[in-house]
This record gives C-alpha cells, structure tokens and sequence, in this order.
C-alpha cells in the first residue's frame, strides 16, 4: 500500500511477470551498457532553463511592459499557455516522478513548479503517479477518465443524452481543463479527502496544507489580483487566454494517450476483483503512443508521446524514450504483446473525437 493512501485496493493483477521481467532486463541492460544514468541530463536541464525563462520573460513583458497591440497580448497570453503546459509535461513531470535528478531535493524543487502553476503536486502525485499509473483507466481509480457528467469516457459510464454531441463539444471543454483543476479539482479533493471515486487518501500533514494554501494565494495574486491592478480588467481576459489554451494543449495530450479507439476499458467495480492480464500488459492494453518520430513534439511534450514507455517505467527521465521505443517494441513482438501507437499527431487527434462520437452514440 503507498503510505499516502489509507486503503488497500480491491483491484489485483494477474500474476505472470515473464514478460516485464525480461522487458525490465533488457531496459536495465541499456542503461548498464551505455553507462548513463536513468534520471535527465543536459538535454533536460538546457530545457528546464529555455522553458522557465520564458514564462518569466512573457510575464514581464505583459505585466509590467504591455503590448499596445491587442492581438500581440493575444498572442503573447496563447504562447504563455502553451510555456506553461510544457513547464509541467517537462520539469514538473520528471520532477513529480522522481525521474528528473538523482537528487530527491532537487527532484522535489521541480515537482514544486506545478504549485507555481496554480496546481499542487501532492495531490498531483496521489492522483497520477499512484492512481492513474497503477489503475490506468480503470472506472473508479483512474480519475483522470473520470469528466462526468459532461463527457462519457467509455460505455460503462452513465449516457447523458448530450453526450451524442460531444465530439462537437469536448474540444471546447478542455479549455476549462486547466482553470477547474486550480480552481474546482483541488479543493474538492482537499476538502472530500478522496483522490477518487474509490480512493480516500490520509488527511494531509499541516505542511502540505500551508503550501496548499500558500501556493493557491500566490498564484492568484500574480496572475489575477496584481496584473488587474497594473493593466485593468483586460488582464482578466488574458488570464482566460492563458488558461484556455493551456487546459487545451493539457487536455488533448492525455487524451491521445488513454481515450482512443484503440485503447481498453475496465468496468468498475466494488468487489475485490483480480484482472486477467498482469500491470505490465493492462499498461499496454490502456496506453498509445503517437508521432514518436518527431523531435519537435517529443521536446515540446517531454516524451509524452511516448507514454506507452513512460507507463512502463515511470521512474526513467523521458529524455531517455526513443532510446528505449525499440526495446519495448522488440519485447512486446516476441512475447505476442499489443503495442499500439499512431504515425502522426493528426491520426491521434482524429481517433481521439472518433471515439468520443461512438461512446456518446453506444447504448
């Protein structure tokens, strides 16, 4: 049992490690080969230095040096979104995980920049790192597919008769992902003492309250109370910008990974029940990777395209993944094991609404 959490799970996996044995193996073998270490490098840390830099720079200059031009300050909110979900798919990510240092300090440091953002990485690690990495789309678990009732995930969730129309509307939706996270998610998690449907967790120490509390005040006077009284209330709407375009480019990269045509469901359940395929295999069956073969996406998204690998070894800096792609997908091959992956972003994305249409559509 993770020592956050004050349950035991009824959900258990089968028991067959053959297959993540020698997948283990082999990714160790590399690392042992090659003489490198598992957690980030130069590569992430001339990252970690691009990206923070320029959410401060694209602050300052909005803040304190407004652009005359309304569509440059519509521009410069829009590029300030997208900075910040690179931020937490990049530092935060690695940090929260363990996989940026092999410094548990600095580690900590970098998981700290989601409470920067608005958000905070305790229960960010209960619901991510231990939920959704342990349980991926698992009703009642994971609560990352849990968006009722304004979205079905999969056909074991309550049909509303708007979700017909929610491949029309779930793009929009996603704008608001960011803004109910900070705002909505947190507290009810705070205060209901559930990470989710089936998920308590231990009441938090007073520590981690005063940086909840702390880092939600800061980031609300920096980003709304001291840019209104500095520009007005056209800093409001830039606020909105922001956060829209962030909870989008948030929203859209975890969909890709998890809610697709070719990804599995399993149903919820109360009862102590054992899965047919052992942790290994479901991450498989529940996880897609798409447009490996760019550089461009797999530095702007910090490997998260790479998420089948990242689901296996969430411990391991994703500046190491298209190194291990292939391993995976050798091992996968030999032992008749699925992966799934899409060539490009677009043939994602398209998945993605399509199965949307045909959730909102089944019976």
């Amino acid at each position: 049992m993770h020592p956050l959490f004050s349950y035991m799970s009824k959900i258990r996996f089968a028991s067959n490690p053959d297959f993540f044995h020698e997948l283990r193996k082999r990714i160790d073998g590399y690392f042992k080969e090659n003489n490198i270490a598992k957690t980030g490098d130069i590569r992430l840390y001339l990252k970690t230095i691009i990206l923070l830099s320029t959410l401060v720079a694209l602050y300052v200059w909005l803040v304190f040096y407004t652009p005359s031009s309304v569509w440059l300050s519509v521009f410069l909110c829009a590029l300030m979104g997208v900075n910040m979900a690179a931020i937490g798919f990049n530092v935060m990510h690695d940090g929260a995980h363990g996989s940026y240092s092999s410094s548990s300090k600095i580690n900590g440091l970098m998981g700290f920049a989601l409470n920067v953002m608005g958000g905070n990485v305790y229960i960010w690690k209960l619901k991510h790192n231990v939920n959704h990495h342990t349980y991926t789309n698992i009703e009642g678990h994971d609560d990352d597919i849990d968006i009722k009732p304004f979205l079905r995930i999969h056909k074991d969730q309550e049909k509303k008769s708007f979700h017909k129309f929610q491949h029309y509307y779930g793009f929009f939706l996603y704008g608001l992902t960011y803004i109910m996270w900070v705002y909505y998610n947190d507290f009810d998690k705070y205060f209901r003492r559930k990470v989710s449907a089936l998920t308590p967790m231990k009441k938090m120490s007073m520590a981690e309250q005063i940086k909840f509390w702390a880092s939600k005040l800061v980031y609300t006077f920096m980003f709304i109370v001291l840019p209104t009284i500095l520009i007005g209330w056209p800093a409001i709407v830039g606020f909105l910008i922001m956060c829209a375009v962030t909870g989008i480019f948030i929203a859209i990269v975890f969909q890709l990974a998890h809610v697709v045509e070719e990804t599995e469901f399993v149903a919820p359940t109360n009862e102590i029940e054992t899965l047919e395929n052992e942790w290994a295999v479901h991450q498989l069956h529940t996880t897609v990777n798409f447009s490996t073969k760019s550089k461009f996406l797999n530095w702007l998204l910090g490997g998260l395209n790479f998420q089948v690998e990242h689901h296996l070894f969430p411990s391991i800096s994703h500046v190491h993944y298209p190194s291990l792609n292939k391993i995976v997908k050798e091992t996968c091959a030999e032992f008749n094991v699925k992966y799934k992956e899409y060539p490009t972003f677009f043939q994602a994305v398209r998945s993605h609404f399509a199965h949307l249409k045909q959730v909102g559509r089944a019976a």
